[in-house]
């Protein structure tokens, strides 16, 4: 029913004395909204007070290594448990998902700068990957963006800081010739000498840079053996700028002073024969695959891993780094990505048969860790449950092998994901993440964002 009442209109003085009322409580209700979101705590300290709080969670099926059991688990502290704490804050239903460890990227490039940070994250977390290792970056710009990673709401990164080289060895040419065009573009020439790289010549070069190389306080120590058989050769030769590495005599002094210094080594390696030395060096990690990319101008053969070495490698626990999207995203002809896949295969078994730790690892700035996996998956290299171990058990130990990750047991840091079917009937599954937890935080995807 409408109201016929006539409307009465208030003095001037009072309407104008109500519009100067009105026009100051909205400027202190902005002030007040401002004061608030200045005061919003961070993510790192958001995701700490979440991760504070008792989870128990109930209707899931979890991995334990070789199927998925129905079980209930705590978290308290960020920490799984199977005992009952005295408080319990919150009950999750899992809805009857399968809950496996995250995943691991254990070698890329893409995590350094501000620049589209925000959307790489986003990727990773996407993928269910929250370990992710740069074996080669330059600190001055990955020290600004340590508040945005290593916390619960985010990535955790480990980094190598600059990687040892020779004169006119691999990384020189990619940092000096072609980033400088377009990553660091306005960069001077010779700039990247101390930060992307350190040329290692000589002991005498060793000892003189060693000092400033640990003083950076990289989380392990990156180098490069690169057709090591042939050091002499292409050390002479301009034509191998860029494609060659260390003298193979200087790794074992290398890995010696890493190791005095409580740092692990991990060798950036092309063929059997790097293989060979480095297992020889001392090495701890071993990046890419012997056959990971395949040039038209080398046979198969000299890239095919030997039996003993494999049995070396095993029983000095070196992990070998995958990164087969290298040689699928560069070779075009069909016929050469087929030997390829033969000459990997062979070697990922080899490696595996005899206990080898093998870590997945996508060396590509577009791509995460999942781009690897399926494509180990595509290769049949693996069965489903081996493949899945490697991803979410060994890659993640090899990024960080102080923590208690990889597992779903007690005292484990309670991060893991709930995936919507069994990736070991079908490996497809492995994207289709249904709930993330992180130290006891669950994990929440932010939109993306414009690239700056």
């Amino acid at each position: 029913m409408m109201n016929l009442r006539p409307r009465h209109h208030a003095p001037a003085c009072v309407r104008a004395r109500r519009a100067s009322l009105l026009a100051l409580l909205l400027v202190v209700s902005c002030c007040q909204a401002l004061a608030q979101q200045a005061a919003a705590p961070p993510p790192a300290k958001a995701a700490a007070a979440r991760a504070s709080l008792t989870y128990k969670f109930v209707n899931g099926q979890w991995f334990d290594g070789k199927g998925f059991q129905r079980k209930t688990f705590y978290s308290a502290g960020g920490v799984l448990t199977e005992k009952e704490p005295r408080k319990v804050d919150e009950v999750i239903d899992l809805q009857n998902g399968f809950v496996v460890p995250p995943f691991g990227d254990a070698h890329n490039h893409n995590i350094e700068k501000e620049y589209n940070l925000a959307n790489q994250i986003r990727a990773y977390l996407n993928d269910g990957i929250y370990y992710v290792k740069i074996p080669n970056n330059i600190r001055q710009f990955s020290v600004l963006i340590a508040d945005k990673i290593n916390h619960p709401a985010s990535i955790d990164v480990i980094f190598a800081n600059g990687g040892l080289t020779s004169t006119g060895g691999h990384p020189v040419r990619l940092y000096e010739d072609i980033l400088s065009q377009n990553a660091y573009r306005g960069v001077a020439k010779g700039w990247f000498d101390g930060k992307a790289y350190y040329l290692i010549d000589s002991e005498a070069d060793l000892q003189s840079k060693w000092p400033g190389i640990v003083a950076d306080k990289p989380g392990f120590i990156k180098t490069y053996l690169l057709y090591s058989e042939e050091y002499e050769v292409r050390r002479a030769d301009q034509t191998f700028y860029g494609r060659r590495g260390l003298n193979p005599q200087l790794l074992p002094l290398i890995v010696a002073r890493a190791h005095k210094d409580g740092l692990r080594v991990t060798t950036h390696i092309e063929t059997a024969a790097d293989f060979h030395t480095a297992l020889n060096a001392g090495v701890d990690e071993i990046n890419h695959l012997p056959g990971h990319y395949l040039p038209t101008t080398q046979p198969a053969a000299r890239f095919k891993i030997s039996e003993e070495d494999a049995k070396l490698a095993a029983r000095r626990g070196v992990v070998v780094v995958t990164t087969t999207m290298v040689g699928k995203l560069r070779e075009k002809d069909p016929e050469r990505v087929k030997l390829m896949y033969e000459a990997q295969v062979q070697n990922l078994r080899l490696l595996h048969t005899h206990g080898v730790p093998l870590a997945i690892g996508t060396d590509n700035y577009a791509l995460t860790s999942l781009s690897e996996a399926m494509n180990l998956h595509e290769m049949k290299a693996f069965d489903n449950l081996t493949l899945l171990k490697l991803w979410c058990e060994t890659t993640a130990r090899a990024i960080f092998p102080e923590r208690k990750i990889g597992h779903l047991k007690k005292g484990y840091e309670a991060s893991f994901l709930v995936l919507g079917g069994n990736p070991v009937e079908n490996f497809e599954h492995v994207k289709a993440i249904k709930m993330r937890f992180k130290q006891g935080h669950p994990v929440v995807i932010q939109s993306a964002a414009p690239a700056r």
